[in-house]
C-alpha cells in the first residue's frame, strides 16, 4: 500500500493475536504499522512486532527493491514497534538511527547490542533534510511512554504520530469501526495521560497535516479534523455525549432482575442511550469505553465478603487508573446482612475528581420489592436532573 508516490506502508496485519498486552481482546486482530520515506536518503519510520518478524521484513525488502536504507526512526520503544530495530540495524550495517534522549537511554534494556555509535539523538524540534522531504520532531511524553516522539514530514505534511489516533482491529478505515475501537484503545491504553495528550496537541495546533500515520489502524488522509476533535474531547476527560451506563454484578440473579427494573423506569423517562453490562461477562475494556463516553454511570454490586463484589471492585479501580472524572453516578447496594457494597463504591468515587454522587444510594435486601422500585423512581429522577 502506499501513502503517496515517495512513501510506503509496510506494516502486518494480525489476525491470531487473540489479546493485545495481554488484557485486551481484539477479536478481528490489531495491525503493526511501519513506513518507508524514499528520498535522497531513504527513512523507515519504526518496525513491528516479533510476532510479524517475518511478513515484516518481506515486506520491507519488497518495498526497498534493492535500495539501501539510511535511516530508521524510533517513534516508541514499546515492544509491538521495536522487536525488530536489532535484527534491520545488523541487515543495514550504515544505517543510523534516529530517536529521542530518553529512547536512547532505554534502547538497551531491549536488545543486547551496543547502537550508541550509530545513534543520531533528535530534541524537540530539531530536522532531518533526508532531500526533498524534511523531517521535524516533536516530543511526546508520556503519550503514553516517556520515550515517545512524533515527526512532521514538512513537505507533504504527512504526520507520524506513533501510538496516538490508534484503534484495535485491522479493518480497512471507516469512522463507524474507526471511533468504536479507536476510542476502547485510547481509554484503556492512554486514558491515563490526558494532561500529556492535550499538551501535544497544543504543541502540534499549528501544523498543516494532510495525513495522519499512526502504528496501528489504518492511515486518516480526509477529515481530519473529525480525528482530532475526538481526541481533545477524550483527552479532556469531557463526556462524548449524553448517555447511561448501567453496570453491575449478581451472584445469583437477583441484582440482576432489579437492573432490568431499573432501565425500563430510565427508559420511561429520557431517549438518551442506556447501555447495560454485566461486569462479570462483558469485556472490561468495551466497559471503561462506555464509563467515559457517556455522562452518566449507574452501578450496582452486591456485597461480597464483606466487601465489594470482584469485579466491581476491578472495574472502579481500573476507571480511577484511567483518570474516570467529571461524570454523575448513581449507586445501587445488595446485601442479604450487612450491605455495604454502596459504601465502598461511594468511597472509591471519592477518590476520584469532579464525580458528582446521587445523594441516596438504593439498598436492595437479597430481592427487589415495591419499596425498591420507589427508590428507583427517584434515583432515575436524580441521574437525569
Amino acid at each position: 500500500m502506499e501513502i503517496n508516490d515517495s512513501i510506503k506502508y509496510i506494516g502486518v496485519k494480525d489476525k491470531n493475536i487473540d489479546l493485545f498486552e495481554s488484557q485486551y481482546p481484539v477479536p478481528t486482530g490489531i495491525s503493526y504499522n511501519s513506513y518507508v520515506i524514499f528520498d535522497e536518503k531513504n527513512v523507515i519510520m519504526d518496525t513491528v512486532d516479533k510476532r510479524a518478524t517475518n511478513d515484516w521484513m518481506e515486506n520491507l525488502e519488497k518495498a526497498l527493491n534493492k535500495k539501501v536504507p539510511d535511516y530508521l526512526v524510533v517513534s516508541h520503544l514499546e515492544p509491538d514497534h521495536s522487536a525488530n530495530i536489532k535484527l534491520v540495524a545488523e541487515k543495514y550495517p550504515n544505517m543510523k538511527i534516529v530517536l529521542s534522549n530518553r529512547a536512547a537511554s532505554m534502547l538497551p534494556q531491549f536488545f543486547e547490542i551496543d547502537l550508541s555509535n550509530r545513534y543520531v539523538v533528535v530534541n524537540e524540534n530539531d530536522e532531518l533534510d533526508i532531500g526533498k522531504h524534511k523531517l521535524k520532531f516533536y516530543m511526546a511524553p508520556m503519550v503514553h511512554w516517556p520515550e515517545v516522539m512524533l515527526t512532521y514530514e514538512e513537505t507533504e505534511k504527512i504526520l507520524f504520530v506513533a501510538d496516538a489516533f490508534g484503534k484495535f482491529g485491522t479493518v480497512d478505515l471507516k469512522e463507524e469501526d474507526w471511533i468504536k475501537e479507536a476510542r476502547r484503545y485510547y481509554f484503556n491504553i492512554c486514558g491515563k495521560y490526558g494532561a500529556q495528550v492535550q499538551a501535544v496537541l497544543k504543541k502540534l495546533a499549528g501544523l498543516d497535516v494532510n495525513i495522519i500515520c499512526p502504528l496501528h489502524g489504518p492511515v486518516l488522509k480526509e477529515n481530519l479534523g473529525y480525528y482530532i476533535n475526538k481526541y481533545d474531547i477524550w483527552s479532556k476527560y469531557e463526556p462524548e455525549e449524553k448517555g447511561i451506563l448501567v453496570a453491575y454484578n449478581s451472584i445469583h440473579g437477583n441484582t440482576k432482575i432489579a437492573i432490568q427494573k431499573l432501565v425500563e423506569i430510565l427508559n420511561s423517562k429520557t431517549n438518551e442511550p442506556i447501555v447495560v453490562c454485566d461486569l462479570a461477562r462483558e469485556d472490561m475494556s468495551r466497559v471503561v469505553e462506555y464509563a467515559f463516553m457517556y455522562d452518566k454511570m449507574i452501578i450496582a454490586s452486591p456485597t461480597y465478603d464483606a466487601g465489594l463484589f470482584p469485579q466491581t471492585e476491578s472495574f472502579l479501580r481500573k476507571l480511577k487508573h484511567k483518570n474516570y472524572q467529571n461524570r454523575k453516578v448513581g449507586i445501587i447496594e445488595n446485601g442479604s446482612w450487612a450491605p455495604m457494597s454502596g459504601k465502598l463504591m461511594k468511597n472509591l468515587f471519592e477518590e476520584m475528581k469532579d464525580i458528582k454522587i446521587c445523594e441516596s444510594i438504593v439498598t436492595i435486601k437479597t430481592t427487589m420489592n415495591s419499596d425498591t422500585e420507589n427508590k428507583f423512581e427517584e434515583l432515575s429522577k436524580s441521574i437525569l436532573n
